[in-house]
């Protein structure tokens, strides 16, 4: 199974946000979705969805039109979208008959993801009387209960603790080994590293670097060396360099750990330390520099403000007035919510 993204575009008043996204992804592997807070992200996921249409381009699965159902995709947001005041349980089974399942279907994948993710002790339980860990851990669980074949994972480890984290990140391998698309959107490189064979950093609405992670590094961590010495810091470290090896090296810049510089052509390791032996450089650590996928990350996006991104119409709008129409929203939300508790009685159990 292959998910293909291709030349996707996507405007909003006039504004184009995504301009001309590709990408894609198979079954078995994760692939990690990067970018700035407002780079094109969460547009880019909503038309693999199909909750917004783009403008152009196309989305394919094996080749063909992607048309996704309830029971084809999970998705689990960075904002939590269950309701708070409702039963776990009961919630569950909901969502999952609006995937298209039975209501039997959906009790026993309730059971079965409540029971994986440790959280089955809380089945009864209103969500909002959970830890901020168990809820985020309820809300994967929902997320997985239609058993989908594609899952995407927006900041699937906010608020968990080292233990819980663990439990997610076994059963995200679970699910790439049982041959599920994973599209994988964290600031926390960390995690991508860990689960993500490829990568796709947007900016500013373009895919500025994609491909396999391991590639990546190779190539920007080509020419470069790391130093640390025994019997001096590593600003001493960079001082030396630049005065004294200047025409050898040329240095990038001071990491914790390292002074990570560039090799000038046709100088070798070698001829560094043999030049820093006179320099009286009492070497610790000296090798090949392969650079994290978080120092990848900074070098793709610099440092300016990124463009508004999606549905935030209201971006352009004063702070004062932005905090009042958020905390309006977030009354019309509570209200709702009450609303579709009382209308969805016969979900209960």
């Amino acid at each position: 199974m292959k998910l293909e993204l291709k030349d996707i575009k996507k405007s909003f008043e006039g504004n184009e946000i995504l301009h001309g996204i590709d990408f894609d992804v198979e079954s078995g592997k994760a692939l990690g979705l990067l970018g700035r807070n407002g780079a094109g992200k969460t547009t880019t996921i909503r038309i693999i969805m199909d909750v917004f249409h783009a403008d152009s381009g196309e989305v394919l699965l094996d080749g063909e039109k992607f048309k996704p159902d309830g029971r084809r995709f999970g998705y689990l947001p960075e904002e939590r979208g269950l309701y708070p005041k409702r039963v776990v349980k009961d919630q569950m089974i909901y969502l999952g008959c609006l995937r298209g399942l039975s209501k039997k279907e959906a009790a026993a994948n309730t059971a079965k993801w409540l029971k994986r993710l440790g959280v089955d002790e809380y089945t009864d339980r209103k969500l909002d009387t959970l830890s901020k860990g168990n809820q985020q851990k309820v809300q994967l669980a929902a997320t997985l209960v239609g058993e989908p074949e594609i899952v995407i994972l927006d900041e699937p480890f906010s608020g968990l603790d080292p233990v819980n984290s663990q439990i997610l990140k076994d059963v995200i391998r679970e699910l790439i080994n049982e041959g599920r698309i994973v599209i994988f959107s964290s600031h926390q490189m960390s995690y991508v590293e860990e689960f993500c064979e490829d990568i796709v950093i947007i900016n500013k609405g373009e895919a500025v670097l994609k491909g396999h992670l391991d590639d990546i590094k190779a190539e920007y961590g080509k020419g470069r060396k790391k130093l640390a010495a025994s019997n001096m810091s590593l600003e001493e470290v960079r001082k030396i360099l630049e005065s004294k090896l200047s025409s050898m090296v040329k240095v990038e810049r001071v990491s914790k750990h390292h002074v990570i510089f560039e090799c000038a052509k046709n100088t070798t390791g070698w001829d560094i330390l043999e030049a820093l032996k006179k320099e009286n450089v009492d070497i610790k650590t000296f090798g090949d520099y392969e650079p994290s996928l978080n120092d990848i990350f900074v070098t793709c996006v610099g440092e300016e403000e990124p463009e508004e991104d999606t549905q935030d119409r209201d971006n352009k709008k004063p702070v004062k007035e932005k905090k009042a129409l958020g905390r309006k929203k977030d009354k019309e939300s509570n209200e709702t919510n009450l609303e579709e508790e009382k209308d969805d009685k016969e979900v209960q159990a």
